[in-house]
């Protein structure tokens, strides 16, 4: 099925929402609940199924349904098509404070891998799909498991990250990175699981036991502040927690 032609913008900096422009009979499909508003004549249902393959029997939409389960994402996409005359708009934000990233999906060979919970909305037409890590170090130590998203097709998607994005391309390159800080990759990139050097800087050197690793030719997203790191930093077991815990234990030392 061919992508919708949609338009769209970035609104913010930090805390970024996309706003997508429709045409009359124009849909974008979204994950559910990434909504932020819409203008009247904008309809939406809840459907099973990326709408990809219009022909697709009820088995079909359940198992690419249950695909998404197995990712951690709701068993429904919802789909908002303008029903209205002249052209509307709805948007739609990110989980969390980050960064969003439009992909013109024929400009990376019509097929992209992103993390499992980077995929926030995209043109009609766009097949999502889970992808299986066949090495066994990345699926067990590559922090998003051995479950990758595809997004497929040949019109616009956007993912979101968390902070600051960074695209790299890669020239017959290799890059290591913190397992948690890959957004997405063109297929092009070889994805591997590598150890983080020698046994003493793999305990203390506070990189991680292993880093990811990246070869090939290729276009790479990376984010620098994941969700976990972020979460992991603001819980009262937290970094930041033990910081605050020095500091007033030290404060009362002086005081005392």
């Amino acid at each position: 099925m061919q992508s919708h032609e949609i338009d769209y913008k970035i609104i913010g900096h930090d805390v970024q929402l996309v706003e997508v422009e429709l045409d009359p009979g124009e849909t974008v499909i979204a994950e559910a609940g990434a909504m932020l508003y819409m203008e009247e004549g904008i309809d939406f249902q809840a459907r099973m199924g990326d709408g990809s393959n219009p022909g697709a029997g009820f088995f079909d939409k359940l198992l690419s349904a249950g695909s998404r389960l197995i990712t951690g994402e709701s068993l429904f996409l919802t789909h908002f098509t303008n029903r209205g005359w002249g052209k509307k708009h709805v948007a739609f934000s990110a989980p969390y404070p980050g960064t969003i990233i439009p992909l013109n999906l024929p400009s990376h060979g019509g097929r992209v891998i992103v993390q499992k919970d980077a995929f926030l909305c995209a043109a009609l037409g766009t097949k999502i799909s889970i992808t299986f890590n066949r090495k066994l170090g990345a699926g067990f130590f590559g922090g998003e498991g051995f479950i990758l998203q595809q997004l497929e097709g040949d019109g616009k998607a956007f993912i979101h990250a968390g902070g600051t994005v960074i695209e790299r391309q890669l020239n017959n390159e290799t890059l290591r990175v913190d397992t948690g800080c890959i957004v997405g990759f063109e297929t092009s990139i070889d994805y591997s699981i590598e150890q983080a050097g020698g046994l003493r800087s793999m305990v203390f050197g506070g990189e991680g036991i292993f880093l990811a690793t990246l070869r090939g030719t290729g276009k790479v997203w990376l984010q620098s502040m994941p969700i976990r790191k972020l979460i992991a930093e603001l819980s009262p077991a937290g970094g930041n927690a033990r910081k605050e815990g020095r500091s007033g234990l030290l404060n009362q030392i002086l005081e005392g």
